[in-house]
């Protein structure tokens, strides 16, 4: 799963999200791309879930690019603990994610297969998300 290597702070506060991605927001490296058309947390699992999803069913042939990457901690408090007594120790990581961002690329195979593979991927993300080609394709 992917996390970051080092930070400068443990804990984090949850932050909003508003308004649509400014950057990532374009197919830039592969052929063929997901989208996201709405705002989520997309956690460390789930994208490791949907690169799965699309490498098995694209059996190791063309290329693969993520482009997200979980960068924000995530706390939770211990089942049956009673409110107060501080922020709960960190869990995991996860990547919030803008309208307009891609998240995956797809390049070396062929559109319909590429098309089934980010399918595939998208039911295992939390936000709803949509294929776009690259600019010119």
């Amino acid at each position: 799963m992917l996390s970051p290597r080092r930070i400068k702070f443990r804990k984090q506060q949850k932050g909003r999200l508003r308004g649509k991605a400014l950057r990532g927001n374009y197919v830039a490296f592969g052929d063929i791309g997901l989208k996201t058309l709405e705002h989520g947390k997309i956690s460390s699992q789930q994208i490791e879930a949907a690169r799965v999803a699309m490498m098995r069913h694209i059996k190791r042939g063309g290329k693969v690019w993520i482009r997200v990457f979980p960068d924000k901690p995530v706390t939770a408090k211990p089942a049956e603990t009673r409110q107060g007594k501080g922020k709960g120790a960190p869990v995991g990581w996860c990547a919030p994610v803008k309208p307009g961002k891609v998240l995956y690329e797809i390049k070396g195979v062929s559109l319909e297969l590429a098309k089934e593979a980010l399918t595939r991927a998208a039911h295992k993300l939390p936000v709803k998300t949509a294929i776009v080609l690259r600019e010119g394709l």
